[in-house]
């Protein structure tokens, strides 16, 4: 075949995964709402493995699994993570679920057949274009420890296939809390200290009509 056939050639070929890229990205317009193609998936993925440099996927986890430190990780998972991924991985929360891409079920081979470097890496950095933020620097997300914590999470993240039903509820009691949350929690706590309870005001006592 001539030169200037191998490249017409190539040209529309490129010109038709441009196209096919464009309508997977906009099927569904801007929304966040939509799922993402198989096309688009098959490309992020690929993205993101080029995109971790070769000595970070090789790198290997030096924290040792231990039960009180998989433990330590659950609870910073519950505490950090979980708003986004839900308790035991999967995702299905009201904030996971309108994020678009929506966050991956972390159970699945998908995630569980990355190198604890990849994990490690994605921890510290993040994914550009997705909701993932990156933990690199503790000072900016409140309590996050540094690079052991990243670790210690890489190893929970290898148990979410096996948690139990006490542990789940035991990260229920860590999630982050709302207003609402903490007054009942408090009011929980007076009660049981034997403290009066506040009188409430008025207008919550009779809601206006």
């Amino acid at each position: 075949m001539k030169r200037g056939s191998i490249l017409l050639v190539f040209g529309i070929a490129t010109v038709g995964v441009v196209v096919a890229v464009g309508a997977s990205l906009l099927h569904d317009g801007l929304s966040s709402r939509a799922t993402p193609s198989r096309l688009e998936t098959a490309m992020a993925r690929n993205v993101r493995r080029l995109a971790i440099p070769a000595n970070a996927r090789s790198a290997q986890n030096p924290v040792i699994a231990s039960e009180e430190d998989v433990r330590v990780a659950r609870l910073h998972f519950a505490d950090h993570c979980a708003t986004c991924h839900d308790n035991d991985g999967s995702g299905r929360t009201m904030l996971g679920k309108g994020l678009y891409p929506h966050p991956p079920d972390l159970r699945l081979p998908a995630t569980q057949n990355l190198t604890d470097g990849e994990l490690f890496w994605i921890i510290e950095n993040g994914v550009r274009f997705t909701g993932m933020p990156a933990f690199a620097n503790p000072e900016e997300h409140g309590g996050h420890g540094g690079a052991l914590d990243s670790w210690k999470l890489v190893h929970f993240v290898r148990h979410l296939p096996h948690l139990t039903a006490a542990e789940r509820i035991e990260m229920e009691r860590n999630n982050p809390k709302g207003p609402d949350d903490r007054a009942e929690g408090q009011e929980e706590n007076d009660f049981l200290n034997g403290a009066t309870p506040k009188a409430k005001p008025e207008s919550q006592n009779h809601p206006p009509p």
